[in-house]
């Protein structure tokens, strides 16, 4: 009889068990709306550093990808004696591996050419970036 006793116990004290998780297992509305909050908040202190460093690093690439084709511009200038008259001579004879990509437009295709002066021979003296605006310290990126 004891036995019997010791299951009918021991089952009500299971489904009284499992009764108060089932109340407990689960998040109230308030409960989420406070992480919800403070998630956003944490997120609009995140953010705008976020996007600054994007921009912070396009502009380091654009400049040292400005600066690569401008010196093998020289050393193809310095090898050949003329210049280079489209810019993938520099790629078909390996100054370069590849024509970069200017990082604030993406495009290969908006560099802008500047001709050398009239006695040189050649169609490209420098390169500029073709992106429009300006960067984090105020010069126009066209200026670069």
């Amino acid at each position: 009889m004891q036995n019997g006793n010791v299951k009918k116990s021991h089952s009500k004290a299971v489904l009284r068990f499992k009764s108060v998780l089932s109340l407990k297992s689960g998040f109230t509305l308030v409960e989420m709306l406070v992480v919800l909050a403070i998630l956003a908040l944490l997120l609009t202190l995140a953010s705008p550093r976020y996007f600054n460093s994007i921009d912070r690093a396009k502009e380091a690439t654009l400049k040292q990808d400005l600066n690569t084709v401008r010196e093998s511009i020289d050393k193809y200038y310095a090898d050949n004696g003329r210049y280079p008259m489209v810019l993938e001579d520099l790629v078909e004879k390996k100054y370069i591996r590849e024509l970069p990509l200017d990082p604030i437009t993406n495009s290969t295709e908006t560099w802008q050419l500047l001709p050398p002066e009239p006695p040189l021979e050649g169609l490209i003296f420098d390169i500029k970036s073709g992106a429009e605006g300006i960067a984090k310290d105020g010069t126009a990126y066209a200026d670069w």
